[in-house]
């Protein structure tokens, strides 16, 4: 059995932590987590993966045990796609990687596959959005507008006070607003209270909302378009295979926000799970692991 481990790496200037297991000759595995979670977000999916594929689970910056630069602007997604460019560097220098993304781990991955395309085999993406659907839908003034007012909560100065209160009770709340969370158990509760109480953590991880450049418009707001143009199309472009893996349970991304993916994806292969939430890799990590495997052999 390969159990994972720590380590942690030098990139782009700062310290990344990431759990490793798997053989070291087997086809190298990325999963990022997303908010407000940390590596352990997709232990249990590699758990059933790391016999045949070398996993690796990153903390990205300002999660856990990962550095925490200070000021929003350390927050914009290029320097989490330099960060993942030069751990790749370093952990599989001369072979494509499958990277695998979920909700803010998501966009990380989309970015990293349209930049560095060059670096990977596979993109699996779990419950996450491409910027351009996303925002076309938020800009729509539907439900996915409705849907995603929490992140303007979340962007607001001085968010960080109520979310402290009671032991981060709020912020575990946020996992039972989205859907019954049969998983967060007592264990669970607490090593997520301690990711969340290193020093400098919560604003670091709100800071990635306030560094976005997505626009959430108030609910009630007067729809807008946003026309997609050949140039977006080239820029915004998914050249390798594509897996989006989509519970339909998600109250927080909805299936609008998709809407139109295959415009910017030369391969895409959509599968939905029925009775999961955004907190699929919980609920479902056999399932998760089974339709990867299919996926990417």
């Amino acid at each position: 059995m390969h159990a994972l481990t720590s380590q942690m790496f030098r990139c782009n200037g700062l310290d990344i932590h990431a759990k490793l297991a798997g053989p070291v000759d087997a086809p190298v595995m990325v999963m990022l987590h997303g908010f407000p979670e940390y590596w352990a977000a997709w232990s249990r999916v590699a758990n059933k993966l790391l016999d045949r594929f070398r996993v690796v689970l990153p903390d990205q910056r300002g999660f856990n045990l990962s550095s925490k630069p200070e000021g929003v602007g350390a927050y914009d997604t290029k320097h989490m796609v330099a960060d993942l460019a030069d751990l790749v560097s370093q952990i599989s220098p001369d072979r494509k990687i499958i990277l695998c993304g979920h909700d803010w781990g998501a966009s990380v991955a989309y970015a990293f596959a349209m930049r560095h395309g060059d670096r990977v085999s596979h993109l699996v993406i779990v419950n996450g959005v491409h910027s351009v659907p996303f925002q076309r839908a938020l800009l729509a003034g539907g439900a996915q507008t409705d849907g995603s007012q929490y992140i303007n909560y979340l962007r607001a100065e001085g968010s960080e006070g109520p979310l402290l209160e009671n032991s981060f009770q709020r912020l575990l709340n946020m996992f039972e607003k989205f859907s019954a969370a049969p998983w967060l158990t007592d264990e669970i509760r607490s090593a997520y209270r301690q990711a969340w109480s290193h020093p400098g953590a919560l604003t670091a991880m709100l800071n990635w909302y306030r560094a976005s450049p997505l626009t959430v418009p108030a609910s009630g707001t007067a729809a807008k378009d946003l026309p997609v143009t050949d140039a977006m199309r080239t820029k915004y472009h998914i050249a390798m295979p594509h897996l989006l893996l989509w519970g339909l349970q998600d109250v927080a991304l909805l299936p609008e926000a998709r809407l139109g993916l295959e415009e910017f994806c030369a391969d895409l292969t959509l599968r939905e799970i029925d009775d999961a939430s955004h907190w699929i890799l919980h609920e479902k990590p056999d399932v998760l692991a089974d339709e990867i495997v299919r996926f990417v052999t």
